[in-house]
């Protein structure tokens, strides 16, 4: 697809004039991005061809400053085209994305492996160049010069050849990957037909249904989709067992249909590319090569976290799962509880032990208020003000826009909340940027972006998980938003997988503290904040079922890394493959993976997360103690604690090493302790 206008017509191409410099969304179509790509490839090929072929000696500034300064249109149509793509996509825009995928992983691969540039950067790598460059200058050279050597700079022409095929295709099954996802998940709804089929639904989850249902042409029926804010209070509430383990079953089998969405051949394909990828620069396994630029260092350090807290959350798992036992057969269910069981049960005990009744929480948190919250959390800690921008561009009109600015009244950036489920957006939440920050090409401020797959309300209202998604997600919009570097190689979230976690899992502290529930979490109906009793009671809660979250959510992490553990000639049946390890670590019959492999989007949707799944239990372990440092200073808005934690975490980017980044904020390392008392683990027994 091509567009028919030239430069000056397309408005990818245009200077953006619009405030903040944000993209003219209205203006823009799928057929505008070809032309826009092409121009931008071909300007950053003569830029990298330039330094590569620069008769003069390498220094930092010819060589590193100047790859830092080049492919600025690239990276502008990228982030606008991968933003949209995400959040708001269609049938054309997926077919450009399968088009562009394989040939921006043969543009990156021909840059890093370019024989003459790693003469370059080699060379300002040997030297060093002493105090000549500053610490931040020597970062920058260190991590190009990692980049280079990862990306097989130094491997013969053949090999050079091979990987660049492998990297190629690996782009290209990943977009697959992820558009098979989005094409089941779309495709699926669960109509319920009558008053029958809404037993036990409370109405806040009947209202999004019928939301649903008019999004879908079907005015005046109601829709269970698979996106998790609709089909998980489906499950947490429907007594309708038989409608349950129907919509489990399609949730769960996302990508695992036979036919053109399987994803399992993808799978088995990608698996063996990346054992290929890693054998030809040099490791054993692509497990060990992906850990090798983290903070894990290894497979074995990862595999001991995991087992560490595996044994007690199975053990607690097991006790919950006794529990629900008792009340299912109080119900006639005599045979043991189901996967699709689980949340129901579950939402009923909690009912019993902690008296807390979803459907009477949820008026308490609206969504308005819970952002609103998320502000005033980062207004008391780190002194940033936000504005909402009415007459802003959007590329959906459900989109709000912020100016963030500091106590100064300087800005800081834009920040942009994509809030709603729908079924151009793929499920899941994530923190993305339309621009970063950094001052080598000027003073340049972020336009940081959250999306997230709420359901619909008048007005909206969230679970607490749902409200503590959203505070997860705005700690990874603050690590953009104050991002202070000079380098765009260095800026925001460009931190190992098992750091980035960090900023946003920390974030969701704060969310507990009664200084903010009590101000924010305001009733719907009464106006009333949430009541200290039921405060008390709520978060009292907070460890209740963590034996089956922490469960499910290790199973993948395990299966993640088994995946990446296999050695040349392995031969991968994906079924067999997720059944045996889970089999191999006591997997309770009860409780699914989180992400089963078909559909696990974090490992196979791109390569963010290969071998990394783990990353989030590891910058938990730091979270857990990090926030520690506030309970000890006796504040959770301790001003000093906070200043350290913006300084060495939320605005430092990769300046540092990451456990030296720690470090400077916590003058320590942290241990698992923690984490097991966060959780509520401590205590339980050993899993048989």
């Amino acid at each position: 697809m091509t567009s028919p206008e030239g430069d000056a017509e397309n408005p990818i191409l245009q200077t953006w004039t619009a405030p903040f410099g944000l993209p003219p969304f209205e203006s823009i179509r799928p057929g505008h991005f070809p032309p826009a790509f092409e121009k931008a490839l071909a300007l950053h090929i003569a830029e990298v061809d330039a330094i590569a072929g620069s008769p003069e000696a390498p220094t930092f500034g010819n060589t590193l400053e100047a790859l830092e300064k080049s492919g600025q249109l690239l990276k502008r149509v990228s982030a606008l085209f991968y933003n949209l793509t995400g959040a708001h996509t269609n049938d054309a825009l997926q077919a450009i994305e399968r088009d562009m995928a394989p040939r921006l992983a043969r543009h990156r691969t021909a840059i890093f492996m370019s024989e003459a540039l790693f003469r370059r950067v080699d060379a300002l790598a040997a030297a060093q160049d002493g105090d000549a460059l500053s610490p931040e200058q020597r970062r920058v050279l260190n991590r190009y010069h990692t980049m280079f050597l990862r990306a097989g700079a130094r491997l013969g022409p053949d090999n050079k050849a091979r990987l660049a095929q492998i990297m190629e295709r690996l782009a290209e099954l990943g977009t697959r990957f992820a558009q098979n996802v989005l094409t089941d998940e779309k495709s699926y709804c669960l109509v319920l037909k009558d008053e029958d089929d809404l037993a036990g639904l409370p109405a806040f989850v009947k209202e999004a249904a019928s939301r649903a249902a008019e999004e879908r042409g079907l005015t005046g029926r109601h829709v269970i989709t698979l996106a998790r804010s609709s089909i998980e209070p489906f499950l947490q509430f429907s007594s309708r067992r038989d409608l349950r383990e129907k919509a489990f079953a399609a949730w769960a089998s996302r990508g695992d249909h036979d036919g053109e969405t399987d994803n399992k051949p993808i799978i088995a394909e990608m698996i063996r590319l990346r054992e290929e990828r890693a054998l030809l620069l040099g490791y054993e396994t692509f497990a060990a090569f992906k850990l090798a630029d983290t903070m894990a260092k290894n497979p074995a350090a990862v595999e001991n976290l995991l087992r560490e807290v595996w044994d007690p959350a199975v053990a607690r798992a097991r006790e919950e799962q006794a529990d629900l036992e008792a009340l299912a057969r109080a119900d006639g269910l005599n045979d043991g509880i189901a996967p699709w069981d689980w949340r129901y049960y579950s939402e009923r005990l909690r009912r019993l032990r902690h008296d807390l009744d979803e459907a009477a929480i949820k008026p308490y948190f609206q969504l308005d208020c819970m952002i609103a919250a998320a502000f005033d959390t980062a207004n008391r800690l780190f002194g940033l003000r936000f504005t909402e921008v009415r007459d802003a561009p959007r590329y959906h009109p459900d989109l709000r826009i912020f100016e963030v600015e500091a106590e100064d009244g300087r800005s800081v950036g834009l920040f942009i909340g994509d809030y709603f489920a729908r079924p151009s957006k793929r499920s899941g939440a994530w923190m993305s940027a339309f621009r970063t920050q950094e001052r080598l090409t000027g003073d340049v401020r972020p336009i940081i972006v959250n999306v997230m797959n709420f359901a619909k309300g008048d007005p909206a209202l969230l679970s607490f998980d749902d409200a503590r998604t959203l505070f997860h997600e705005f700690g990874h919009a603050l690590h953009g938003l104050l991002s202070d570097v000079t380098y765009p190689l260095l800026a925001g979230t460009a931190v190992p997988t098992d750091f980035v976690e960090l900023p946003s899992q920390l974030y969701e502290h704060w969310l507990s503290q009664p200084a903010i529930l009590q101000r924010f979490a305001i009733h719907t109906e009464t106006g009333q904040p949430i009541p200290e009793e039921l405060l008390e009671r709520l978060i009292g809660a907070r460890t209740f079922n963590q034996g089956f979250a922490t469960v499910e959510y290790l199973a993948s992490a395990f299966v993640d890394l088994d995946l990446h553990r296999l050695t040349e000639g392995d031969v991968l049946d994906v079924t067999a493959f997720e059944r045996e390890a889970l089999q191999r670590i006591g997997m309770p019959d009860t409780i699914i993976m989180r992400h089963r492999t078909p559909h696990f989007a974090h490992v196979f949707a791109g390569d963010g997360y290969s071998a990394g799944y783990y990353s989030y239990l590891w910058s938990e372990v730091l979270d857990a103690d990090a926030f520690k440092a506030f309970e000890e200073a006796g504040d959770p808005f301790h001003a000093e604690t906070a200043r350290r934690l913006r300084e060495f975490i939320y605005s430092a980017g990769n300046l540092r090493d990451p456990e030296e980044a720690y470090r400077a904020f916590r003058g320590r390392l942290p241990t698992p302790e923690a984490l097991l008392a966060k959780r509520g683990l401590h205590g339980s027994g050993t899993a048989a």
